[in-house]
């Protein structure tokens, strides 16, 4: 798993393995352990969650509400594929995409601080990627996931290039989002706010 980002990610995060630490198989277990993980402890704080995804195709609110009881912490959550979508559902400028495309950490932090502002959630992750087979460049390799994570202490992405086929790269976006989300849940961790 190859790492770009301007906020470091631990490898090993509150006793959740990096998502390529897992066999392909074992992927689904350990994201619904992390879901009901996430839930957890965002009922200990009141606390609500959203989601916008691109590249997941709603993987990540599947997995939320795989959860019993899941709607105490979990409203609502945007499938925006398109870059119309992230658009008008999310308020993402089209310059931005225009400009950095909709694989970019401005795109990805702007459908995260749409979704919060949206849905009135105290938290809320976005994910914009390559998935593949196909669509990737020398730039933007297959794999490529754009991942932010906004809450009350603002707002922090970070890319990541996944190994895998399709569904494994989906996969291990979900459960490195949730990882990620548990982390800051739980620390009360402040990332640097949105420019």
């Amino acid at each position: 798993m190859s790492h770009q980002s301007q906020d470091a990610a631990p490898g090993n995060v509150a006793g959740w393995q990096a998502a390529d630490a897992f066999p392909a198989g074992e992927l689904q277990a350990a994201i619904s352990a992390l879901s009901a993980a996430v839930g957890a402890a965002l009922l200990a704080r009141g606390g609500q969650l959203a989601t916008a995804e691109s590249c997941t195709g709603g993987g990540i609110a599947e997995a939320i509400t795989r959860v019993a009881g899941s709607s105490r912490w979990f409203g609502q959550g945007w499938v925006t594929y398109s870059n119309a979508a992230k658009t008008a559902a999310l308020g993402v400028p089209a310059f931005a995409l225009k400009r950095h495309g909709a694989v970019s950490i401005p795109v990805v932090r702007y459908m995260a601080v749409g979704a919060l502002e949206r849905s009135g959630a105290d938290w809320a992750v976005a994910v914009s990627g390559i998935a593949g087979p196909d669509g990737g460049s020398e730039d933007k390799p297959v794999g490529l996931v754009w991942m932010a994570w906004s809450g009350p202490f603002g707002t922090e992405a970070e890319a990541l290039v996944f190994p895998g086929d399709r569904a494994e790269v989906r996969a291990r976006t979900i459960h490195h989002v949730l990882s990620r989300l548990l982390v800051l849940i739980s620390a009360g961790e402040a990332p640097d706010p949105v420019p």
